[in-house]
């Protein structure tokens, strides 16, 4: 077997608004001895003649995959936008192929040509693409005096950015709006987020932004205030929450199941904690649900999956691991942990227990005599930590002030 038939078929090719000017000489010489050439529209339109076939990548991007699959064996050049690996389609690509099929040659991402025409320090720098995603994915690195970085779809959606950003009290801010960046369309522009913007911005397009504004901070640690929580007294109260967080310990990509989801609060924590943690609830009430749901997009973590239903039923039916999950995006994958914030039943903890594999951390807590006792009841059966947590805040009592408890929470922390 020769050098060539060891080769890679597929070049995964970074390419700019400069076209083939900016290309390294490896990547050119691959562009060169391509017999296939796939790329968007906006990419094909730089390429010089070539000896290849010449064709259009198709949207959705999924769509395209079995048609560069069924190249296999061919000298096949992808092109992509920049780096492929940093929020391009390298990574999705590559889970198709096997590490022998292809190689990559990136070219400066968007984010390092933003960076170096700002001035900007990459490294101090929030870089997020929102091609395709929600702008209140923003929401949680809102806070005055930080820079981001921001890949958008198109010149509406730089608007819709600045709308969104005044709505949410932060229209001081500035947009540095970066089209074509590398090409000879290159442009940048800088205004305030409540002002007029141009009504001629063209894509490709960035934004660095400067946030500035009176708006509310997202808090960074767990137990955000209350008042974040759209709810309906259904909620685990921010003192309490935030121990809850500390005892279900999240780390970088786990998942976390929160049972009686309620508004959510727990679970939304949980995803603030890292962008690649998940989470599925589950909520009786159809309303709630909803409104957790809600509560999450509007924080800026829209992974969070809520499912309606009662947790020991469907645990007991297999529709968790079976259907829910799969409704969820979690079908594969067990949670790494479960908080159980209602309806705590011996049938909820049994299903749990039998179902949930090794490792698995469980923090439940309770309000009543009679769930403190069950509780208690699997404490000793099971082992783990039982605490008790008794808050009280000052209120007024005619011209003077005391204290008033709150319910006690009895929590019991548990690895299965």
């Amino acid at each position: 077997m020769t050098d060539a038939d060891d080769a890679p078929w597929l070049t995964v090719l970074g390419w700019g608004e400069s076209g083939t000017a900016g290309l390294t000489p490896a990547s050119r010489e691959a562009l060169e001895a391509a017999e296939v050439v796939f790329g968007a529209r906006r990419h094909l339109r730089l390429l010089p003649t070539l000896s290849a076939e010449v064709r259009e990548w198709p949207v959705p991007f999924a769509d395209g995959v079995p048609r560069l699959l069924a190249e296999r064996g061919r000298r096949v050049v992808m092109l992509v936008s920049g780096d492929p690996f940093w929020f391009g389609a390298g990574a999705t690509l590559a889970r198709h192929l096997a590490p022998h099929e292809w190689r990559a040659l990136p070219s400066p991402s968007t984010f390092s040509l933003a960076a170096s025409r700002l001035g900007w320090s990459l490294e101090g720098v929030t870089c997020l693409g929102l091609h395709a995603r929600p702008l209140t994915r923003l929401r949680p690195h809102l806070h005055r005096g930080r820079r981001l970085l921001v890949l958008l779809r198109d010149g509406a959606a730089v608007t819709e950015l600045a709308g969104w950003l005044t709505r949410v009290g932060f229209d001081a801010s500035r947009l540095h709006v970066l089209e074509a960046l590398g090409g000879i369309e290159e442009r940048v522009r800088s205004v305030r987020a409540d002002a007029e913007l141009p009504d001629d911005i063209a894509h490709p397009v960035a934004v660095g932004l400067e946030v500035d504004g009176d708006g509310p901070a997202l808090p960074l640690t767990p137990g955000r205030p209350d008042d974040w929580f759209d709810h309906d007294g259904q909620i685990t109260r921010q003192a309490v929450r935030a121990v809850t967080l500390a005892a279900l310990a999240p780390a970088p990509g786990e998942r976390l199941w929160d049972i009686g989801t309620g508004s959510g609060s727990v679970a939304i924590e949980w995803l603030l904690a890292h962008p690649d943690n998940r989470a599925l609830g589950v909520e009786r009430d159809a309303e709630r649900a909803d409104r957790a749901r809600r509560n999450a997009r509007e924080l800026g973590v829209d992974r969070l999956e809520v499912i309606e239903g009662d947790a020991a039923i469907l645990l007991e039916e297999q529709a968790l691991e079976e259907g829910a999950m799969a409704r969820g995006g979690l079908r594969e994958t067990p949670p790494d942990a479960v908080f159980i914030g209602g309806g705590l039943s011996e049938a909820l903890l049994a299903a749990l227990w039998h179902r949930l594999p090794a490792g698995t951390r469980l923090v439940a807590n309770a309000v009543t005599l009679e769930s403190e006792a069950l509780l208690a009841h699997w404490q000793r059966r099971a082992g783990g930590e039982l605490v008790r947590l008794e808050l009280a805040a000052a209120t007024p009592i005619g011209t003077r002030r005391g204290w008033k408890a709150a319910y006690p929470i009895v929590q019991w922390r548990v690895s299965r």
